[in-house]
């Protein structure tokens, strides 16, 4: 749960509002939510720490017929994870 809510807290209260994250959940060692609507067709990112002590950021896509990875981002330093979550979203995380 502390995982969770470090990488939250890296990412911000304000990037989620801007990006429309909903259903936060925090894993052993990531956190996953769902986000609105975009050019890149993502709806999902998990945010998982590795062994490294760095980033592995996951976008996906989820419907009613299972799970499909958009693409993935390996090795981000907590500073880039807004970045990670613009390029692969399309979506602004500050004004």
């Amino acid at each position: 749960m502390s995982i969770a809510k470090t990488i939250a807290s890296q990412i911000g209260n304000k990037a989620f509002f801007m990006i429309g994250a909903k259903n936060l959940l925090a894993h052993d060692n990531a956190l996953s939510f769902k986000i609105g609507r975009n050019s890149k067709s993502v709806n999902y990112v998990k945010v998982t720490l590795n062994s490294a002590d760095l980033y592995d950021v996951e976008f996906g896509w989820v419907n009613k017929n299972g799970y499909k990875v958009r693409s993935t981002e390996e090795g981000i330093y907590f500073d880039m994870l807004r970045g990670a979550i613009e390029r692969n979203t399309g979506m602004y995380t500050s004004l």
